[in-house]
């Protein structure tokens, strides 16, 4: 995996503000966001990526093939299996620090990604304190979502 680390940022060309636009959008699914978050941890399938984000594969496999003509993953063959991964380091970065803003601004207190992580530590000791705050976050919103159709079906 190449990794580019330039501290020179020059004045971006239209092209270049319109490719970051279209990526931006990709990742302005919340589907998508989600399987992209998942790759985050390792390559998986189609069928392993639709267990994670509880969809079905046909619409998971749509959301990759839009992702991979966007060059937001990439895929890898196994005989007759087909495994997905994140293209390259930047958009783990991108996904990484968009859900740690999300932390930031949806938190009270310390985020979970400050409190498990040592300044020195390795990214994926912090990939996995979000993983769990976000399947926290998300159980919440499921239980609140349950109480208040339970309560509407009552009523």
């Amino acid at each position: 995996m190449l990794i580019c680390v330039d501290t020179q940022i020059s004045e971006p060309s239209d092209r270049e503000v319109s490719w970051a636009v279209d990526t931006l959008k990709m990742l302005a699914d919340p589907t998508r966001l989600r399987i992209v978050w998942a790759l985050l941890h390792g390559e998986h399938s189609v069928g392993r990526l639709a267990e994670h984000v509880a969809a079905q594969p046909a619409a998971v496999s749509q959301h990759l093939a839009k992702l991979r003509l966007a060059r937001l993953v990439r895929t890898r063959r196994d005989g007759t299996h087909v495994y997905y991964m994140i293209e390259n380091d930047h958009i783990r970065r991108l996904v990484t620090e968009a859900l740690f803003h999300a932390d930031h601004a949806l938190g009270d207190g310390t985020p979970a990604h400050h409190a498990r992580r040592p300044a020195a530590a390795a990214p994926a000791a912090s990939l996995e304190g979000r993983a769990a705050s976000l399947e926290r976050r998300a159980a919440s919103r499921e239980g609140r979502a349950t109480s208040r159709e339970q309560g509407e079906s009552t009523a």
